[in-house]
C-alpha cells in the first residue's frame, strides 16, 4: 500500500470544472446516492493505492463525482498532509478510505476528524466497532460487504452506507461476480444506500444497477487513464492497449499457502509470481523453509510491485492491477470527459427504454 506520493509526480493544479448536466430521470434514480455524498453525480471513485491521491481525487469531486483518498499504509502525518493538499485543490466533498488492518487505524480516524472529513470508507475487512463509533461522531461511514449476512451486520454496527464489489474489480477481489452480489444484496438492504462496484465501465450498466435499487456506483479502472491521474505513461498505455480477458486473477497453486486473489494485467511479473509459488512450495517440501517463512516469502513477492508499475513505469515486473472494465479504457482524457460520457450513455439508455 502507499506511503506517500512522490512530489515530482504531483500535478500543480486540479482546476474546478462546471457541474455536469444530469438528466432529470437519472437524477431521480440516484437521488439517494447524491444526497448521501453531497454531489450531483453518484459515482464514487475507487480508492486505488498510489493512484487515488490529491490530483485524481480532487478532479473527480470537481467534475461532480465523489473522490476518495486511498490511505493505504500512510502514516497519520502523511494522511494529514494528503487530506490538506486535496482540500487545497477542491472545495467539494471527498472521502478517505482506511484499511481496517492498519496498526494505527484509530489515529487515522482522528486525523480525518481533525480535517473535517465528511465520509470515512473502511475497507479490507470488518472495521472494529470502536473505529466505526469514532468515525460516526463526525462523518458518515461507508463499509464494504461481500455477502448479505455481513452487510446486515455492518448496518447494525453503524455503517451509513454499503459498497458491494464483485470479482470483476481490480486489485484484491472476492469470489462472487458483481451481477450476483447485486441480486443477492440489493433486495435485502434497504435501510442504507448501497453502491455497486466491479467491472462497471459504461453508463448503461450504471442505469441497470440503479434500477435494481443501487444508490450509485463505484468506479476505479475507468479513471486510471484520466489526464489528472499521476500514473506513469507506460502504466496508462498498458491499460489502453489491454482487453478485458487480459485482466486475470492470480492463482493459488498450493492450498497450504493461501493467496488472496489479485486481478491484474498479465505480464512477466505475474508469471514470475507463479514460479515463486512453485519454488517456495518445493523449499517447504524439502525442509528448507517452515510454513510461516514460506508463506511470508510468497506474500512479500508483490511488496512494492504496484508502486514500481504505477510510479516508476515498470510494466514488465510491476503489478498492473486492473478491473475487467479495462477493455473500455480507450484513451487518456480528463475526468470531466469520462463522467460526461457516462452521463450521456446513461441518458441514451433511459431515453431508449422510454421510447420502447
Amino acid at each position: 500500500m502507499s506511503d506517500a506520493v512522490p512530489t515530482e509526480k504531483v500535478l500543480e493544479t486540479a482546476s474546478p470544472t462546471a457541474m455536469p448536466e444530469v438528466p432529470a430521470e437519472l437524477a431521480a434514480l440516484w437521488a439517494r446516492g447524491t444526497e448521501f455524498f453531497g454531489c450531483p453525480v453518484a459515482i464514487l471513485g475507487g480508492a486505488m493505492t498510489w493512484i487515488s491521491e490529491r490530483n485524481l481525487v480532487s478532479a473527480i469531486s470537481n467534475a461532480g463525482g465523489f473522490g476518495v483518498i486511498a490511505c493505504g499504509a500512510m502514516t497519520p502525518a502523511l494522511l494529514d498532509a494528503e487530506i490538506k493538499a486535496t482540500q487545497a485543490l477542491t472545495s467539494r466533498p471527498f472521502g478517505v478510505n482506511l484499511i481496517t488492518m492498519h496498526p494505527q487505524l484509530l489515529e487515522l480516524v482522528e486525523i480525518c476528524r481533525a480535517n473535517n472529513t465528511t465520509h470515512v470508507v473502511f475497507a479490507g475487512g470488518v472495521p472494529p466497532g470502536d473505529a466505526i463509533k469514532k468515525a460516526k461522531e463526525f462523518s458518515k461511514v461507508v463499509c464494504f460487504a461481500p455477502a448479505v449476512v455481513l452487510a446486515k451486520r455492518l448496518v447494525r454496527n453503524g455503517a451509513d452506507a454499503i459498497v458491494i464489489e464483485g470479482s470483476e474489480a481490480g486489485g484484491h477481489i472476492g469470489p462472487v461476480s458483481t451481477s450476483v452480489l447485486a441480486q443477492e444484496i440489493l433486495p435485502e438492504i434497504r435501510d442504507v444506500p448501497v453502491f455497486v462496484a466491479g467491472g462497471i465501465g459504461r453508463g448503461e450498466a450504471i442505469v441497470s444497477f440503479l434500477e435494481m435499487g443501487a444508490a450509485g456506483v463505484q468506479m476505479g479502472t475507468r479513471f486510471v487513464c484520466a489526464s489528472e491521474c499521476i500514473a506513469h505513461p507506460k502504466f496508462k498505455q498498458a491499460f489502453i492497449r489491454a482487453s478485458a480477458r487480459e485482466a486475470m486473477p492470480t492463482v493459488q497453486l498450493d492450498k497450504r499457502f493461501p493467496v488472496i486473489p489479485v486481478r491484474a494485467l498479465i505480464n512477466k511479473g505475474t508469471e514470475e509470481f507463479m514460479e515463486t509459488q512453485r519454488r517456495v512450495a518445493a523449499k517447504f517440501a524439502n525442509g528448507e523453509l517452515d510454513q510461516q517463512a514460506a508463506q511470508l516469502e510468497i506474500e512479500h513477492f508483490w511488496a512494492g510491485a504496484l508502486r514500481r508499475a504505477v510510479i516508476d513505469g515498470d510494466v514488465e515486473m510491476g503489478s498492473l492491477m486492473a478491473g475487467q472494465s479495462v477493455g473500455m479504457v480507450k484513451r487518456e482524457e480528463p475526468v470531466a470527459h469520462i463522467i460526461n460520457e457516462l452521463l450521456h450513455q446513461a441518458a441514451a439508455a433511459l431515453t431508449a427504454r422510454a421510447a420502447s
